[in-house]
C-alpha cells in the first residue's frame, strides 16, 4: 500500500520503489550462491597431495556451501542458540541440549560427506586429504558444527589403543550416518566422539587433573567422580575422558548411554557463554559414578590420546585457513561492487595491496593445511619419514596460522568498512571465532613448547623438517637466508625463545611451499615481505615491487 509520505516521491519520480528520502545505490549484491570451492590453491594442493580423485565432489560441495540455503543455515544455527535441558517434565535428569534444525541439517551434510570418521576405513591414498579439503570447503557455512565432527574423526586412532572397544564402535564412528540423539549405540546408525580433557585447576596441565577413576569388578571398566572444564558437543555418543587411576592419569572411554539403555551420569552444569561461535554448545560436566571403559594402559593417558590431538591439531589448522578464505571471499566481493572517491575500492592501488597482502597469507595457510593433511595420510599408511615430519611440522601449523587468523579477519573485516561491523554480514561472527583457534588443543605458548619437546625428543623431527625444507633450497636466496637463521637459533634454543624460534620455521615452510608449487608472483611477494623484511608492521604494506594484479587475480574467485 503506498502511504501519503510516498505519493509525492512517486509522482516526482515514477517509481514506486525505494525511499521517499533515498534510493539504495552502491551496495554490492549478495555473495551467495558462489563457489566455495573456486579456490585454485586448494584445488592444486589437493592435486599435489594424493587426493585428485575427490575434486569433483569438493566442486559439489564447493557448490553447496555457497548456496542460498547453506549459508542460511550457518546464520540461524548461530542465532537460535543450543539451549540446556537438566530434567524432564517429570524431574528426571536428563542433560539434553536441543539445537536449532539448521545445525542438524549442517551436521548430516558434514557427516555425510565423510568429514568425521570416514576416511579412517576409506582405503584410498588421499582419502585424509580429501577430508581437510572438503571440511576447508564446507567450512564457508560456520565453524561450529565442525567441532564435533572433528572430535569425532581424531577419536577414532586414540580408541584402537583399546582393540575390543574399536571393534564396537569404530564402524559407527566412521559410518556417513548422522544420527542425533540418545540412545544405546548399538541401536544407533552412526556416532560422534567428543573429549574431556581439562579441569578448573589445570586448562593445558592436564597432569593436575583430579577427577578419580575406580575400578569395579569386571576388568577394564571404572567409574569416575570429578568434572571437566571445556567440553564441547555434549550430545556426542561417546567422550574421550581423562581421570586419575591407580597407575596415574589414563583414557577412558563414556558413553552417554549404556549399553543397556539406560542413562550414564553427565551432569551437564551450564552451557559456556563463550566468545567464538553461538551453534555449538561447550559444557560443564560432572561425573558422578559414571560408567568408564579403559583406553590404552594404566597411566598413560596422555599418550594414549595424543593421537587423537595430533588430528585436532591439523583441524585447528585447517579451520583458521577456511576462517581466512571465506573472509577474503567476502572482502573481495564488498570491494569489487563498491566505490568510493570515483573509482570500484578493487581499483584504488590501496585497497589492491591490502586485499594482495591477505590472498598471500590465506594461500600460504591453505597450502600448509594441506601439506600437513598429505603428511597425515602418508603417516597412517606407513611412512616413517612423513609420520616425523607430520610429528613437528603439525605443531608449528597450529601455533602460526592460528595466530594470524584473528588479525586477518580484523583486516578482511575493515574492508567492508561499517558494512563488516553488522551482524547480517557474518564478519563479526567470523572475527569472534578467529581467537579460538590459538587456544583450542593448546595455547601458543604450548604448542611453542611442544614443537623444542619434539626436537629434543626425536631427532627425527627436526631432520625431517630440514629435508622438507631442503626441497627449495637454492630457489630464493631470502629463504635459504632464513633457513640458515633457523639452523643457528636451534643451537642452544631456549624456553623464552620458542616462539620466535617457531614462527622463523612456520615461514620458511610456507614459503618452501610457495617457492615449490605457487607461481612466481605469489612466491617472490611472500618471500620479499615474510622473510626478506621489505614489510610493515600490518597487512596492505607489500613493496612496490609486488605483482599485485596476478597475486590477486590468482586468489579472487570470479563471485559476479
Amino acid at each position: 500500500m503506498t502511504t501519503l509520505a510516498q505519493e509525492p516521491y512517486e509522482r516526482a519520480t515514477g517509481r514506486p520503489e525505494g525511499y521517499a528520502t533515498h534510493d539504495v545505490t552502491n551496495q554490492p549484491p549478495p555473495l551467495s550462491p558462489y563457489d566455495a570451492c573456486d579456490d585454485t590453491a586448494l584445488l592444486e594442493g589437493v592435486r599435489r597431495e594424493g587426493a585428485g580423485w575427490a575434486e569433483g565432489g569438493l566442486r559439489r560441495l564447493g557448490r553447496r556451501a555457497g548456496s542460498v540455503e547453506a549459508q542460511e543455515w550457518g546464520d540461524l544455527a548461530n542465532r537460535h542458540e543450543p539451549e540446556l535441558r537438566t530434567h524432564d517434565r517429570y524431574g528426571n535428569r536428563v542433560d539434553e541440549v536441543e539445537y536449532h534444525p539448521s545445525w542438524h541439517r549442517l551436521m548430516r551434510v558434514a557427516v555425510g560427506e565423510g568429514l568425521a570418521g570416514a576416511p579412517w576405513v576409506d582405503g584410498r591414498p588421499g582419502a585424509h586429504v580429501a577430508r581437510t579439503a572438503g571440511s576447508l570447503v564446507w567450512g564457508h557455512t560456520e565453524a561450529g558444527h565442525g567441532c564435533p565432527t572433528s572430535m569425532t574423526y581424531a577419536a577414532v586412532p586414540a580408541l584402537r589403543a583399546a582393540p575390543a572397544l574399536a571393534e564396537v564402535y569404530e564402524p559407527l564412528l566412521t559410518a556417513r550416518e548422522y544420527d542425533p540423539g540418545l540412545r544405546p549405540p548399538a541401536e544407533k546408525r552412526g556416532l560422534l566422539a567428543g573429549m574431556g580433557m581439562t579441569e578448573k585447576q589445570g586448562g593445558s596441565d592436564v597432569r593436575t587433573n583430579s577427577t578419580a577413576a575406580t575400578p569395579t569388578a569386571e576388568p577394564g571398566v571404572y567409574t569416575l567422580r570429578g568434572h571437566k572444564w571445556f567440553t564441547s558437543a555434549p550430545m556426542c555418543d561417546v567422550f574421550l575422558v581423562l581421570a586419575q587411576a591407580p597407575e596415574g592419569l589414563s583414557c577412558f572411554l563414556v558413553p552417554r548411554v549404556l549399553p543397556d539403555g539406560t542413562r550414564n551420569t553427565f551432569r551437564v552444569q551450564r552451557l559456556k557463554d563463550k566468545l567464538g561461535n553461538r551453534s555449538n554448545a561447550s559444557s560443564e560436566p560432572e561425573f558422578d559414578g559414571t560408567v568408564a571403559w579403559l583406553v590404552g594402559p594404566e597411566g598413560r593417558g596422555v599418550k594414549t590420546i595424543i593421537e587423537m590431538v595430533n588430528c585436532t591439531r591439523l583441524d585447528c589448522v585447517m579451520s583458521s585457513a577456511t576462517l581466512m578464505r571465506k573472509t577474503l571471499v567476502e572482502a573481495g566481493h564488498h570491494v569489487r561492487h563498491r566505490s568510493a572517491f570515483g573509482a570500484r575500492l578493487l581499483d584504488q592501488p590501496l585497497m589492491r595491496n591490502v586485499l594482495a597482502d591477505l590472498a598471500l597469507e590465506s594461500e600460504a595457510a591453505t597450502t600448509l593445511t594441506l601439506r600437513l593433511a598429505g603428511a597425515a595420510d602418508r603417516a597412517v599408511r606407513g611412512d616413517a619419514g612423513e609420520a616425523a615430519f607430520r610429528r613437528i611440522a603439525t605443531a608449528v601449523g597450529k601455533y602460526w596460522v592460528t595466530k594470524r587468523g584473528p588479525a586477518f579477519t580484523a583486516e578482511a573485516l575493515e574492508c567492508l568498512g561499517g558494512n563488516g561491523y553488522v551482524e547480517e554480514s557474518g564478519m563479526p561472527r567470523h572475527y569472534r571465532e578467529a581467537p579460538l583457534l590459538s587456544i583450542w588443543e593448546g595455547s601458543g605458548n604450548v604448542n611453542a613448547l611442544d614443537v623444542l619437546r619434539a626436537l629434543g625428543r626425536s631427532p627425527a623431527a627436526g631432520h625431517a623438517l630440514f629435508e622438507e625444507l631442503a626441497l627449495a633450497r637454492g630457489a630464493d636466496p631470502r629463504l635459504d637466508a632464513a633457513v640458515a637463521r633457523l639452523r643457528t637459533g636451534l643451537t642452544g634454543a631456549s624456553e623464552s625463545g620458542a616462539r620466535r624460534l617457531v614462527e622463523l620455521m612456520a615461514l620458511a615452510l610456507q614459503a618452501s611451499l610457495l617457492v615449490r608449487h605457487a607461481p612466481p608472483a605469489v612466491a617472490d611477494a611472500f618471500c620479499a615481505t615474510r622473510l626478506g623484511g621489505d614489510w610493515g608492521h600490518s597487512f596492505g604494506t607489500l613493496p612496490d615491487t609486488a605483482d599485485l594484479g596476478g597475486i590477486l587475480a590468482r586468489a579472487l574467485p570470479a563471485t559476479g
